[in-house]
């Protein structure tokens, strides 16, 4: 194996902890913009912006483990089929907690229930990311895929 295919896979653990690390910064900027928006009315649209930012950003980073990631680890590492449909569970889980976040930045809930609902993400978030870290580094410094980090991590 050439050094340069070597770095590229090992880039696919560095690159999932890197998503992860923005997707803990951008949940921690939802909680600002809701902290400023309980004493400055015009952060109403930031915490819009933020919330609804860091919904989508959590969103794809999922849809895009679903659909390129996990399909390929299956395939090369089928004794992991368990831990990707925990994976799979907790993304479902998470969408279900993010829509009740989306719904209740839309109704214009009052900063400590905005902030209940995303203490409730930041657990369940976390306690997933620690576990697909534990799960998945290791295979990733040897997974063959050949794709764009963008699609298979989401955009953020």
């Amino acid at each position: 194996m050439a050094e340069g295919e070597k770095a590229r896979l090992i880039a696919w653990g560095n690159e999932l902890q890197a998503v992860h690390r923005r997707l803990r910064q951008t949940l921690q900027a939802a909680r600002s913009a809701i902290r400023a928006g309980s004493s400055n009315a015009p952060a109403e649209h930031d915490l819009l912006l933020f919330c609804h930012g860091f919904c989508a950003a959590l969103t794809g980073h999922h849809e895009g483990e679903r659909d390129e990631l996990f399909p390929a680890i299956a395939t090369q590492y089928p004794e992991l089929r368990d831990a990707l449909r925990t994976l799979e569970e907790d993304h479902s889980l998470i969408a279900r907690l993010l829509d009740d976040l989306r719904a209740a930045t839309d109704r214009a809930d009052a900063p400590d229930r905005l902030e209940r609902h995303l203490d409730g993400i930041a657990a369940i978030m976390e306690s997933h990311f620690q576990y697909e870290e534990r799960q998945l580094l290791s295979i990733l410094e040897t997974l063959q895929l050949d794709a764009d980090p963008r699609h298979v991590f989401g955009r953020l």
